[in-house]
């Protein structure tokens, strides 16, 4: 069986899908055109790495989610892997969709094409800084890894301590299994470029932001509308070791050293 295809989006349920547009742009995503696919409302939002899409339906979600060439053929390839799926739709008249589950509850979902226009040159990151990971929280990464492992054919990093953590390339988009406690849902990690900045967005907008939320070192969490954890790092935690002490400003200091 081949990989995944190409990474889409983070695809999220939105009750309220003005709230949530409103809330990403105000951390500096840009609002994507999207296409006709979808019946319901829809939008996606982007750092020109990290999409989002918001969607006003419901699914399994969130869920990681790509784009597959020749969808029906890769999902009798999956069939014959072993592979059951929460979701299909395979038809000549409908725009063709899938999902599978993991065995803690995490969707990934493929579609047949894009369902919205990029800006190839628009790399730029948003307020939060730049994305490093979709992290999912697990019980057992080990038996975690038994399904990302074949889906997405590629280890990027592996850490034994303080807590497993397995990260794989989605099709693109680093994707991580977490055993630590922590962690609270499917969660976004950004590395915080400018954190006076995000402090006078955070206080301006009156954002529930929250200190020290206990996963990973992370120095604060944002959490969107619609539920969405966005966590706030000074380095990838699977790359230097980061220390972080409290104080009184918006944002811990981070102690570091070189």
């Amino acid at each position: 069986m081949n990989g995944v295809g190409k990474f889409l989006e983070f695809s999220i349920r939105t009750p309220d899908i003005l709230k949530s547009l409103s809330f990403y742009k105000r951390l500096g995503f840009r609002e994507l055109t999207t296409g006709d696919m979808y019946s319901h409302k829809y939008a996606v939002v982007s750092d020109g790495l990290l999409n989002i899409g918001l969607h006003d339906r419901e699914f399994r979600s969130p869920s990681v989610c790509l784009v597959q060439q020749e969808l029906a053929q890769h999902a009798r390839s999956m069939v014959d892997h072993g592979f059951n799926f929460d979701f299909m739709r395979l038809e000549e008249d409908s725009f063709n969709e899938v999902a599978v589950v993991d065995t803690d509850g995490h969707a990934l979902t493929m579609v047949e094409a894009r369902t919205f226009h990029a800006d190839e040159e628009d790399d730029d990151d948003s307020t939060l800084g730049t994305h490093f990971e979709i992290s999912l929280p697990v019980r057992d990464t080990m038996r975690a890894a038994r399904f990302w492992g074949p889906v997405t054919q590629v280890v990027e990093s592996i850490r034994e301590e303080p807590t497993v953590h397995m990260r794989f390339d989605a099709g693109g988009i680093p994707v991580g299994l977490s055993e630590s406690i922590g962690l609270e849902g499917t969660s976004l990690c950004f590395k915080l470029q400018n954190p006076e900045k995000l402090a006078h967005i955070v206080e301006q907008e009156q954002l529930d932001y929250r200190r020290y939320p206990g996963f990973e070192g992370a120095r604060g969490v944002i959490v969107a509308p619609e539920g969405t954890h966005l966590y706030l790092f000074d380095e990838d935690f699977l790359g230097e070791t980061i220390s972080v002490e409290e104080s009184d400003g918006p944002f811990p200091v981070d102690t570091s050293s070189d």
